[in-house]
């Protein structure tokens, strides 16, 4: 399988490995056929002219001080492989030389060397000349060329099913430690197990990602606990200084300077509360707490809270249409939806304009909000981040969408987000 990432194709490594092996082998081909087909015909052709001087040495010992000169032309008649002329070009030493002449039985010209030496018949000069047809040593050559080819195919088909299966088999223990880390989430109870191979590279992988994810499980376990325990322990001062401030505003005396004081602290300590509410919130769900699932309606769950909201949105002068066609039924724990619809509203309601509007589809398997906001689509690499706000003005402490995609997370749904025609769509697909 072949991935997409920043617009690039990513290949896999074996794949890659075997693109390389498979280039170098034809490189290597286009290299050595030539050079292999050049040196064999120049060992051949050195093979045949070796056997012409060996000839005319054999011929010059053995036959030339026997022969006269009256005895010439009857032996260039009785002999085919050898012919005697005169020597009237002065050729002082042998020579070697590549002629083409036409064979009347195979009907094309052929290729021969033809060896040149010069002799003396009773103290006559001549020359000795005897060829060799090299028509066979191109069919050799030619052989051995496709003798080369067929090892060369061999060769590549052996590589590819070295590459194919046996990496495979050799690379099955780092595809296994890549599902484990895949599989792997830090604020689930679940650590991979890595297993134990016959390959160091893989066992010290192993052993990284296992001390790594160890590390990091502790670092976010603290952490979880360090905000719970936080957030447990403001409760008491921020209940204190709620109802300081709400004591403050029942005295008579105050002047307006300081009840715009008291309004701008009780307005802090709202959001503080907010705040806190909402990171005890996560740190439940991180902890998965809401263990009991049952069947429920969504739509029930939202007409409890369309009134509530309905009245908020009045505030702003923005008006909320529902689209409830179909009943729409999900396994998960009530309280766990109560939470999404109410975040989503809040959202909607909190990133609306004035005289803006609100609609509420709620399908077979899938509830959709959709508003007015800003003019333009919001950034959605950060959209479901912790502390992320799509509008850095808001007062929001940017732990909504965050919680939504945690539950969604929980209950493997799936939250997207689109703008089109000026509108904000939140999609949760059950």
């Amino acid at each position: 399988m072949e991935w997409v990432i920043n617009g690039k194709m990513i290949e896999k490594l074996l794949h890659k490995t075997l693109f390389i092996y498979l280039v170098f082998s034809m490189v290597v081909m286009c290299i050595v056929a030539p050079l292999f087909y050049f040196i064999s015909e120049k060992l051949y052709f050195n093979d045949a002219d070796e056997a012409l001087l060996e000839s005319k040495i054999a011929f010059v010992k053995n036959t030339l001080p026997k022969l006269k000169i009256s005895d010439i032309e009857v032996s260039n008649k009785i002999n085919t492989n050898f012919k005697i002329s005169l020597n009237t070009n002065n050729l002082l030493k042998d020579t070697i030389i590549l002629e083409t002449n036409y064979n009347k039985l195979s009907d094309e010209n052929e290729p021969y060397h033809v060896l040149k030496s010069p002799i003396s018949v009773e103290n006559q000069k001549y020359i000795y000349s005897e060829k060799i047809n090299l028509v066979e040593s191109e069919d050799l050559i030619e052989s051995i060329a496709i003798l080369f080819f067929i090892m060369f195919i061999l060769l590549l088909i052996g590589l590819f099913i070295i590459t194919k299966f046996v990496s495979v088999k050799m690379w099955s223990p780092f595809y296994k430690t890549v599902d484990e880390i895949e599989k792997f989430e830090i604020d689930k109870n679940f650590n991979p197990n890595f297993e134990k191979t016959k390959i160091e590279e893989f066992n010290r992988l192993n052993e990284s990602l296992s001390k790594l994810i160890t590390k990091n499980t502790e670092i976010f376990k603290s952490q979880r606990e360090f905000i719970e325990n936080a957030a447990h322990e403001l409760q008491t001062p921020l209940a204190i200084f709620q109802s300081q401030i709400d004591t403050l505003f029942q005295n008579q005396d105050i002047t307006a300077e300081q009840s715009r004081i008291l309004d701008n602290l009780n307005e802090t300590v709202v959001r503080l509360n907010r705040l806190n509410k909402n990171l005890l919130l996560l740190s439940k769900i991180d902890k998965t707490n809401f263990n009991t699932f049952e069947n429920i309606s969504v739509n029930a769950i939202f007409e409890k809270q369309l009134t509530f909201f309905t009245e908020q949105a009045k505030a702003k002068n923005i008006q909320i249409f529902t689209n409830l066609s179909e009943n729409s039924i999900v396994k998960t724990n009530t309280t766990l939806v109560e939470i999404i619809i109410s975040n989503l509203f809040l959202n909607a309601i909190k990133h609306n304009i004035f005289l803006g509007t609100i609609t509420v589809n709620i399908e077979k398997s899938k509830l959709v909000f959709i508003n007015s906001g800003i003019d333009k689509p919001l950034d959605t690499t950060k959209l479901f981040d912790r502390f992320s706000k799509s509008n850095p003005s808001s007062t929001g402490n940017g732990l909504g969408l965050a919680i939504i995609k945690k539950i969604a997370d929980i209950n493997n749904w799936k939250i997207n987000y689109s703008f089109s025609n000026h509108l904000h769509y939140f999609t949760v697909e059950f």
